[in-house]
């Protein structure tokens, strides 16, 4: 699964943003100094005695650890299904889907890795435009074979900035490890490094880097294969799959790839290889708020519903339009999407499923992205503008992603943006959620801050149950708080003051406790 939360890469090392409040999401800002959503106080003055109906919540993504200790009482168990008997039960089309469905596994196992959809288009391309000049091609074909040079252009450029970035980190290992044998411990402290004579600018260096990481956290074991440990993971699997022309995972699946109307392939492990980034995003929505461990979701009668459709690497249109029409189908009435890519094999097939959803008075979420991007200038799929001109999905949420501090750092640096195709922001750094192996762990992206839109949907639809998605939608966006002071964004890599409203529809950031308050007397 392509992460869409912050991964510090070799050259950032040093950058990490500083430890916050756990919960700081769901905290108030005027109670509690974080710009948060106020959950809390809504769940204090709103919600005593009131009555709740359970909503469930369909979770696209890499997959859910399902036996986590503070999401297993939230996960959703088909009615309809009976466990472990090798049997449609309830004729949907899939086979044992007690919590949910994989539509990225098959009967030879699970997809792990895959391609960029650039990779993937270029490869599926190759063959018609590889061989032709400016002086050879057609007219007919000049502007697919422009568009085609230009992603083959940005392709080598991505390959060999994984290739060199991942050459750098191993290099910093190198001379970290030198570092560690020559000071003789196997878990050095910072007074180590300290006492340590670096032999050579590399040396000099990494312990500069090392101690500045110590001094915000003292465990090097954390940063050796936390931070410095990801980063490597991360490039190698860019270099190794993501960009890689001869790899390809789609044999696992089995299915028709080319038949975009195919629903019933995949399987029944809605857990996958690798559920740390799905498990994190069920907790910010749901987790039990009551029992005494683990975290606070935001909504506290949900049910979520496991739908697994996003590798490491770039999610595939049809699989998305598959787990979007199953979460449809099933009674999901909220629909979080913590994906995206630049690019899109077969958006009609999306586009359809958006408006199948649209149809069941689905609400569908979807984080805006991590590149620091306008989405004016720039695109994110999917999206819920359609391919035909046939106008956009309405109940659609896209979410920026919000800091935890009231002035101009308010909105994350990575984060996506755009006057009219970012709705709201949302709380999205350093947010502390649930990790496979019933641990718990900060992430940072719009992929964190999606989830928060879910699950406060979640919570209107629980109390106000009457409500249509697109009443949900309405209300969540006219209930944003909006900071009066200007937010800094880079533009062509310089720093710019913006209003929040020059960068997003509302120019505000999500809040229950308004949201409730509103609902209440919506009409």
């Amino acid at each position: 699964m392509k992460k869409m939360y912050v991964l510090l890469s070799f050259s950032i090392l040093c950058m990490e943003a500083g430890a916050q409040k756990t919960n700081w999401q769901n905290l108030d800002l005027k109670t509690d100094s974080v710009f948060g959503i106020s959950t809390e106080k809504a769940y204090r003055e709103l919600l005593p005695r009131k009555k709740a109906v359970t909503v469930l919540v369909a979770v696209i993504d890499g997959g859910i650890d399902t036996a986590h200790e503070d999401l297993k009482a939230v996960i959703w168990n088909n009615p309809k299904e009976k466990p472990g008997n090798d049997k449609d039960d309830d004729r949907n089309g899939y086979t044992d889907d007690i919590h949910g469905w994989n539509f990225i596994g098959g009967p030879k196992g699970d997809v792990n890795y895959d391609n960029l959809e650039l990779v993937r288009i270029i490869r599926r391309d190759a063959p018609r435009y590889d061989g032709l000049t400016d002086s050879t091609v057609s007219a007919a074909d000049r502007p697919k074979w422009e568009a085609y040079r230009k992603m083959k252009a940005e392709y080598e450029q991505g390959l060999n900035n994984a290739k060199r970035t991942l050459q750098g980190i191993e290099g910093f290992k190198g001379v970290l490890d030198r570092v560690v044998g020559a000071i003789g411990k196997d878990t050095p402290t910072i007074d180590d490094f300290k006492k340590y004579i670096p032999k050579d600018p590399g040396e000099t260096q990494v312990s500069k880097i090392v101690i500045g990481q110590l001094e915000k956290d003292p465990d090097y074991i954390k940063f050796r294969d936390g931070e410095l440990g990801e980063a490597l993971k991360h490039f190698q699997v860019q270099k190794e799959y993501q960009y890689n022309l001869s790899y390809d995972p789609r044999s696992i699946v089995g299915d028709d790839y080319g038949n975009s109307q195919e629903r019933s392939y995949g399987n029944a492990d809605v857990t996958g290889p690798n559920a740390d980034h799905g498990t994190h995003v069920a907790g910010i929505i749901g987790a039990v708020r009551d029992n005494a461990i683990g975290i606070k979701g935001v909504a506290d009668h949900v049910r979520v519903m496991v739908v697994r459709a996003v590798p490491d690497g770039d999610e595939r249109d049809k699989d998305v339009a598959n787990a979007i029409r199953y979460a449809a189908d099933n009674g999901a009435k909220v629909v979080n999407m913590s994906f995206g890519k630049g690019y899109s094999w077969d958006k009609k097939a999306v586009d359809d499923a958006v408006k199948y959803a649209m149809s069941k008075d689905v609400l569908l979420v979807h984080a805006a992205g991590n590149e620091g991007k306008d989405l004016e200038k720039s695109t994110n799929y999917p999206t819920r503008v359609y391919e035909d001109g046939s106008g956009l999905a309405d109940a659609w949420i896209e979410v920026g992603a919000s800091g935890p501090d009231d002035d101009s750092t308010l909105v994350a640096p990575f984060s996506n943006y755009g006057k009219t195709k970012v709705d709201v922001f949302a709380p999205g750094v350093a947010i502390y959620s649930t990790t496979p192996g019933s641990h718990y762990a900060n992430h940072d992206g719009t992929s964190m801050a999606a989830p928060v839109v879910t699950g406060l949907a979640a919570l209107i639809r629980e109390y106000y149950p009457k409500l249509t998605a697109l009443q949900v939608k309405d209300i969540i966006l006219r209930s944003a708080v909006k900071p009066t002071h200007t937010v800094t964004i880079v533009v062509d890599g310089q720093p710019r003051q913006v209003q929040l409203s020059d960068i997003s529809v509302t120019g505000g950031v999500v809040n229950t406790y308004e949201a409730l308050k509103l609902a209440a007397s919506y009409k």
